[in-house]
């Protein structure tokens, strides 16, 4: 895993396109960080140069029991909600008693839930809580379609699973081109979570996984608000050529708002490796980093 980056300019100001983009996931696989080791290197990221691109902390609920004690000062976390409108109502009582500000709670839907009970519930488990903001995980199934309308219904935002650690956490371009597309007509935000390791399509040597690339999906969701078809997003979400990928982005500066209204974040469980990877491919200048010696 690379190390955290070290900043060394803090005066410059990020491009739009890539602010708050980075959500901290290194507790998640593959990364796999130790919480003690977390909390302080997330307090680095936000100390640093590059500290507008990092989101916050995104934790599991079973972990905020560890984190009160870890903590002598606030910090800004998101919380991963995986058994459903429960942990929800978890996450509220957890992070009551310790020093974090809730910036959002992530929660899937439980299998086997359908759409209105799950919303039904939710709505019981979030009210009095309207000022954070939730994405709901949505399922790779026949409620889909469901679940992204009552999504728009309830201004709550969407959470696209781009990988994982095995090969079928992996969305084709042809279904992620078509969620993408369905989120942007409905008008519900997005944020996407594992196997973005990279800004561009590849294949992982190590896995022989097909990965999704951020760049790809900012290009997409660009596309999408454009009033391109699945089709023509799936095309761009399999585009492979890092140096065709990056050198259309900046055409996207003008429309930074609105594509980065429609793409929140991603969760990442390095922040180095994708920021660096940014400034590899000439997209944000090299005076934000240098290396952690």
């Amino acid at each position: 895993m690379t190390e955290p980056l070290a900043a060394v300019a803090p005066a410059i100001e990020p491009p739009a396109l890539f602010t708050g983009l980075c959500d901290d996931a290194a507790v998640f696989p593959p990364g796999l960080a130790p919480l003690a080791e977390a909390v302080p290197a997330h307090r680095r990221h936000r100390a640093a140069a590059y500290a507008p691109m990092v989101g916050p902390l995104v934790l599991p609920v079973n972990a905020l029991g560890d984190l009160g004690p870890m903590l002598r000062e606030k910090i800004g976390i998101s919380v991963t909600a995986p058994g459903g409108p429960d942990d929800v109502t978890e996450t509220f009582a957890a992070a009551s008693g310790i020093p974090v500000e809730l910036h959002g709670i992530e929660v899937a839907v439980p299998p086997g839930m359908s759409p209105g009970d799950f919303f039904r519930a939710l709505d019981r488990a979030h009210a009095g809580r309207e000022d954070v903001p939730v994405c709901v995980e949505v399922p790779r199934d026949e409620r889909r379609s469901e679940i992204i309308r009552g999504l728009a219904a309830t201004g709550h935002r969407a959470k696209f699973r781009t990988g994982g650690v095995t090969a079928d956490l992996y969305p084709s371009v042809e279904e992620l081109a078509d969620a993408i597309k369905s989120a942007v007509i409905a008008g519900v935000p997005f944020k996407a979570t594992a196997g973005l390791h990279n800004p561009v399509r590849h294949t992982e040597r190590a896995t022989g996984f097909d990965q999704h690339g951020y760049l790809n999906i900012l290009l997409a969701t660009d596309a999408a608000l454009d009033g391109g078809t699945a089709a023509e997003l799936a095309k761009i979400l399999d585009q492979r050529d890092p140096f065709f990928v990056a050198g259309a982005v900046p055409a996207l500066a003008d429309r930074a708002a609105e594509i980065r209204s429609a793409f929140l974040s991603f969760g990442t469980c390095s922040i180095a490796e994708p920021l660096g990877d940014l400034a590899g491919l000439g997209l944000l200048p090299d005076e934000f980093f240098q290396e952690d010696l």
